[in-house]
């Protein structure tokens, strides 16, 4: 249980509930309380409080919820006991500057703070090796409590992309690490600050996600219930909250393969996750480990040999199929032969964690349902099919052109989930070739599927006048802004650069939606010079809104004037220029830009001593800069800068240790991937982007 005083001076002050128990009260500064910032966040703490006492069927344990704004904290939130503490960015909107991601932020944090009143102050686990439950329980149901307060949104899908992908991506290395840890292994501070990772928040969403589909809701919730009310005030081990589940089980009479711990233990006590292999031509569904680069040298032994209870969840041509179980490496499973043009899709919704991996007329056959009617196919699973081919062909496990095919469609696609995983993916291409010929050929073929997507855009909002009104149509927009732009569409560079002007112009009357800021300030300033860089300092300066400096903290890293971005990259050393909370998210800022890539790991290399010493574990989040910053390495020369960089290094590396051997091993992967697909994707890109 986290428990924290805070003396509210003359500085802050609050708005509250009138009749609600419990008293709900939102502290800031009184000229963001003044202009109603504190509004939104309890227009929903009440609804969000309500859905988990629900949810859980334990009633809230406080008689008040109180949460504060700080103009300066290292964390995002931290869930005090009836006092929860956020950064300002992450508990204050403001409807005129604020955008729906904002919004959606806001919503999504303050849920899972609140789920943390129940599990992890009300029932709090016995020692920091599993705090992935408390973490991974709280990251899942967030999405729920958000969904239940905004139920247009249909927040929960968002899981897919915001945590299951994210999970994945650190999961499938050599270097990924279990949920759960001996006691005895998390014991010095550092090692506890590394278990607070990508692996407890996201995989744990992801796996308990899981539990609860196989399980059903119903059953899930009766579990949690019982765990709850018997720990109350107590610490607990993951054991327990396994034996109450299946208690639960046992009286709802569900068939489950093997107990709820034996199929848990395969998710829990071994890192990484399965691909699953099916063959529609013969019936045989196996599994295997997946690695995105399969040559990598395994460390880590598994008490389970890399194998796991699979939920497979399916349909064939349209018509959704019993769930069966994958309980061995391999079984015939006959009903998945498939003849014609019917075609087979694993993992529905993606309620399981894994990827899957078909044969090649069946890849085919989805393939062609994808330019015939793609609507035929569940939008997550239109996401899923081009980021499980991506990362399929990344550990050669099937051709990079089939990756490449899985975009084809996406002309036609219009909805913002594939649109994100296909941008996702791509992305990793821009990484690797942004210093090759490669570059301009993605450029154009890019351009060319984006295009209708942003004639779309522009023409549902009546030529720009107004935003979308579904709220991942209004994210969908931004992705047709952004990337038409970067890809050199003239007529959105033009529309960016005339939004922008006429800010600079009447710098009190900003004219650009706030949905859009983002998109286009990278946009003007990367198209701009000095003046326009100077306008966005002077404005992020001036921000009185935490969010509005956010945008423009990202916006200015996209400038193409070295000396430019050689001064910004000056100023995370001066708290007064950048506050060192945010002078990590500048730094990867600038790396993610082409011409700031070499600048800013120079820039890591030369200061390094000086930014651990004087920041410290605090106040810098090391993991973050480390994997921030080496994520475009893919050549020699890269890898032998950052193996110097770990003997060079006399001071260490703290929290960031495992990050930067996930980064050595990141970047051999790379290297070896670059070199057998680089021809290859040239070829493809040179054929389609004419």
């Amino acid at each position: 249980m986290l428990v924290l005083c805070v003396h509210a001076s003359h500085v802050y002050d609050r708005v509250h509930s009138q009749t609600s128990i419990p008293q709900i009260q939102i502290w800031a500064r009184k000229k963001a309380i003044e202009d109603g910032h504190g509004d939104y966040a309890l227009s929903i703490t009440g609804p969000i409080l309500k859905f988990f006492e629900n949810y859980y069927s334990v009633p809230y344990p406080l008689s008040k919820s109180d949460q504060i704004a700080l103009p300066d904290f290292y964390f995002g939130a931290m869930e005090n006991w009836g006092l929860v503490t956020y950064r300002e960015t992450n508990l204050l909107y403001d409807p005129v500057i604020s955008s729906n991601a904002n919004k959606e932020r806001t919503a999504t944090i303050i849920a899972h703070e609140l789920a943390h009143m129940w599990f992890g102050n009300l029932v709090t686990l016995k020692w920091w090796n599993e705090v992935w439950l408390n973490e991974g329980f709280a990251s899942y149901v967030s999405y729920l409590g958000a969904d239940f307060a905004e139920s247009s949104w249909e927040v929960k899908d968002l899981i897919i992309l915001k945590d299951v992908h994210r999970a994945f991506a650190v999961d499938a290395l050599a270097s990924s690490h279990p949920l759960s840890s001996k006691e005895e292994d998390i014991i010095k501070p550092e090692q506890i600050t590394e278990q607070f990772d990508t692996i407890s928040y996201s995989k744990g969403a992801s796996v308990l996600r899981m539990l609860s589909d196989f399980l059903t809701e119903s059953v899930f919730v009766q579990g949690l219930n019982t765990y709850l009310t018997m720990f109350a005030y107590q610490n607990t081990v993951g054991e327990d909250l396994w034996n109450h589940l299946q208690t639960a089980v046992d009286v709802s009479g569900t068939v489950l393969p093997l107990s709820v711990k034996k199929i848990m233990d395969r998710w829990v006590l071994q890192m990484g996750f399965p691909v699953v292999l099916i063959n529609t031509t013969t019936g045989q569904v196996s599994q295997m480990h997946f690695l995105l680069d399969p040559e990598s040298s395994l460390q880590r032994q598994s008490p389970f040999n890399y194998e796991w209870i699979v939920p497979i969840n399916w349909m064939k041509a349209e018509v959704e199929q019993s769930r069966f179980w994958l309980t061995e490496k391999t079984v015939y499973h006959s009903d998945m032969k498939a003849t014609g043009n019917e075609w087979v899709l694993v993992n529905l919704n993606i309620t399981g964690y894994y990827r899957v991996n078909y044969d090649t007329e069946n890849w085919e056959r989805l393939l062609n349902q994808l330019t015939e009617n793609h609507t035929v196919i569940p939008v997550i699973n239109r996401a899923q099919i081009v980021d499980d081919a991506f990362n399929l062909a990344r550990a050669k496990i099937i051709p990079v052109t089939l990756a490449l095919n899985t975009t084809k469609y996406l002309s036609e696609e219009r909805e913002y989930m594939p649109w994100q995983s296909a941008l996702n993916n791509l992305d990793y291409l821009y990484l690797m070739f942004t210093q090759t010929d490669v570059y301009e050929l993605l450029q154009n073929y890019t351009r060319k599927q984006v295009t209708p997507l942003f004639e779309h855009f522009k023409t549902i909002t009546e030529n720009w006048s107004h935003v979308p009104t579904g709220h991942t149509d209004q994210y969908n927009q931004v992705n047709a802004i952004r990337f038409a732009c970067s890809t050199g569409v003239d007529e959105c560079k033009n529309l960016t650069k005339g939004w922008y002007k006429q800010w600079m112009d009447q710098a009190n009357h900003n004219p650009i939606h706030p949905n859009l800021r983002s998109a286009v300030y990278c946009s003007a300033i990367a198209s701009g010079g000095t003046a326009e860089w100077d306008f966005g300092w002077l404005m992020f300066k001036n921000a009185t809104i935490g969010i509005e400096a956010d945008k423009l903290i990202s916006a200015l890293a996209c400038a193409k004037d070295t000396t430019l971005l050689k001064r910004y990259l000056g100023y995370t050393l001066d708290a007064s220029m950048i506050r060192k909370q945010d002078a990590s998210s500048v730094i990867v800022y600038i790396s993610s830009n082409p011409d700031g890539q070499t600048l800013a790991w120079d820039f890591v290399r030369k200061n390094w001593v000086y930014m651990f010493t004087e920041y410290g574990v605090g106040s810098f989040n090391f993991a973050s800069l480390i994997s921030g910053i080496t994520k475009t390495f893919s050549t020699e020369s890269e890898l032998e800068q950052l193996l110097q960089f770990k003997r060079d290094s006399e001071i260490g590396f703290g929290s960031g240790t495992a990050a930067l051997e996930q980064a050595i091993e990141k970047t051999k992967a790379n290297i070896k991937w670059v070199a057998e697909n680089q021809r290859e994707i040239s070829d493809w890109l040179m054929a389609e982007s004419v």
